[in-house]
């Protein structure tokens, strides 16, 4: 299957944030290994929690966002996609192309004012975030209801 030109924002946003999971590893791996971190840690994990740097902890909490975000961007995105591949131009309005791209990029950026403690951008970025997954949604099931 070929994706249309109309499908690729939606491809991409869906891989890209699926990446910026596996990237808010990074930053947590390097807070536990900072906390002398052990094989026997293997057991028990989240257990060396209070064994972390308050930028540990943060990178911690920014990793758990990282998922939730995920699970809820990746309906919306999917949606999109498939809407895209059956109707092409269905979703071609600039709103909902510029909310594909723009979710990572506020994710990254939302990891790193977590991890690097600056409250206000980390709000912004999660607002955006989030209002770009509803956008998904919202067009992508009034293109599937339309």
């Amino acid at each position: 299957m070929t994706l249309s030109a109309t499908s690729v924002p939606f491809a991409w946003s869906l891989v890209l944030a699926g990446a910026l999971v596996v990237l808010s590893t990074v930053p947590l791996g390097a807070a536990r290994s900072q906390a002398d971190f052990s094989l026997s840690d293997l057991q028990a994990p989240r257990a060396m929690f209070e064994r972390l740097s308050p930028w540990g902890k943060r990178a911690a909490w920014a990793h758990q966002n990282s998922f939730e975000a995920f699970t809820l961007h990746a309906p919306a995105a999917l949606l999109c996609l498939v809407v895209a591949l059956s109707s092409p131009g269905a979703l071609s309005s600039a709103l909902v192309v510029a909310a594909a791209w723009i979710h990572p990029l506020a994710r990254l950026a939302y990891l790193g004012a977590y991890i690097g403690n600056v409250p206000p951008l980390r709000g912004v970025c999660w607002a955006t975030g989030l209002l770009c997954s509803g956008v998904l949604y919202v067009e992508g099931l009034r293109a599937v209801l339309g």
